[in-house]
């Protein structure tokens, strides 16, 4: 009987990116290790799941504690496959990332990589999202990664509640250390760009900036990353505002 834990990987970024195979390594360290991914890159596909067309997966690598899947799907496909089709046994953790590229704030929203993470959690699984905050296709992972041992490992000891996982974010360069914060408020403010190809058609390109709403506000993820903290945010599926709650319990309908 293997009593090493099963840890399923995946991300948003695809299953050729450079912070998919550093955090695999990492996770080795740990458990035994089933990584699905995305055959090509996903992000921005939040909790998007595939329903007009078959989703296929196919196994690329296998060795001793470690088998490499890759998926036509979505990064929560990738754990719909893993919960109910190519794992012969429940998960004790999913991890996704290591995301190229920040997802603190509204971007929770957006991300693939957070999409994966909350899908597993709501499997009844300690879930994990990682990001590094460079866009660089090569980024150096050497740093983040020592964190992402850290944190994995303090989630391995205390657990995580029901319905709740982590959504962490490291910065890029010197880290001086970790702190438990809450979401920034802002929004994306999105332009979408118009565009003409050469056959002289119209098409449209999303670009934008962000909008953050609480600049220098401490225990925000914003702010612990502008000062080269790690953020770490416990997200919840449970989208209800309960103070909006309260108040709409006094309205006459």
């Amino acid at each position: 009987m293997n009593d090493r834990p099963l840890i399923l990987i995946t991300n948003d970024d695809g299953i050729y990116a450079k912070g998919l195979k550093e955090l695999t390594e990492v996770m080795r360290l740990f458990g035994d290790v089933v990584v699905i991914a995305p055959e090509a890159a996903m992000s921005g596909m939040s909790n998007a799941i595939t329903t007009g067309k078959p989703l296929r997966a196919s196994k690329i690598e296998e060795e001793d504690g470690y088998i490499l899947y890759k998926c036509s799907g979505t990064p929560v496909d990738c754990v719909k496959m893993g919960f109910n089709q190519l794992l012969e046994r429940k998960p004790d953790f999913v991890v996704s990332g290591i995301n190229h590229g920040t997802n603190s704030s509204i971007s929770v929203v957006y991300s693939g990589t957070m999409g994966a993470a909350i899908e597993g959690c709501l499997h009844g699984v300690s879930s994990i999202g990682f990001s590094l905050c460079d866009y660089d296709p090569d980024a150096d992972f050497t740093r983040a990664k020592m964190w992402v041992a850290r944190i994995f490992q303090s989630v391995a000891e205390y657990g995580l509640p029901h319905f709740t996982c982590l959504n962490v974010n490291i910065p890029k360069g010197e880290v001086r250390g970790i702190e438990v914060c809450r979401q920034t408020s802002g929004k994306w403010v999105e332009e979408m760009e118009k565009r003409t190809d050469p056959h002289q058609r119209d098409y449209y390109w999303l670009s934008g900036y962000f909008k953050n709403f609480e600049p220098d506000v401490p225990g925000t993820d914003m702010h612990a990353l502008e000062n080269q903290h790690v953020s770490v945010v416990p997200v919840t599926v449970d989208m209800t505002c309960n103070k909006t709650l309260e108040q709409m319990k006094n309205w006459r309908f």
